[in-house]
């Protein structure tokens, strides 16, 4: 069948290709053998060595899981504290440390508390008073206010002696040579 790909295809199913190359088949089959097979002999010693090494896997295997299971078993034992409530423990560490941190919560609570009325205590009129109360302070006076004129001059002298470095460079020099040709 020759291949033709650039024909239309009417129909739905995509046409089959053929192999590019045959599969050659063994035209002569083997002959069974009548002849008894032999099975070499291991060596024993390699055959203890070989099992020496599975039972060292198996225990190593089984010194895994056991640690997987301890870890398990911690963690376990964490989450069973943290889930129930506190009546199923009757510990004395427990409830001191559950004493401690109710004191905790009060005593950050007041200092809470206090920062707030410091904030709000901060005020003009509060320091003014306080001042007063406190310290014995009063407001000044008309005879204890003291008005001092400063000049309205420069105070700032300028040098004595200006001092200008000039150097005169080639490119310099090569100009003003050139600008003296044109004058």
């Amino acid at each position: 069948m020759p291949r033709n790909y650039n024909k239309y295809q009417y129909e739905t199913s995509p046409r089959k290709l053929e192999p590019e190359y045959a599969p050659k088949r063994n035209t002569h089959k083997g002959k069974k053998s009548t002849a008894r097979k032999t099975t070499p002999k291991v060596n024993k010693k390699k055959q203890e060595a070989q099992k020496k090494k599975q039972r060292k896997m198996i225990k190593y295997v089984c010194v895994g899981f056991a640690i997987l299971f301890a870890i398990s078993f911690r963690n376990a034992k964490i989450d069973e504290l943290e889930y129930y409530p506190q009546e199923f423990f009757i510990d004395e560490n427990f409830e001191k440390v559950q004493s401690l941190k109710k004191e905790l919560a009060a005593v950050e609570k007041e200092n809470s508390q206090l920062e707030l009325a410091i904030e709000s205590s901060m005020n003009l009129s509060n320091i003014e008073q306080q001042a007063k109360e406190l310290l014995g302070m009063q407001k000044l006076t008309s005879k204890q206010i003291v008005y001092v004129d400063f000049e309205k001059t420069d105070h700032i002298e300028p040098a004595a002696e200006s001092i200008n470095i000039k150097e005169d460079t080639i490119f310099t020099k090569a100009i003003r040579t050139i600008k003296g040709l044109f004058k």
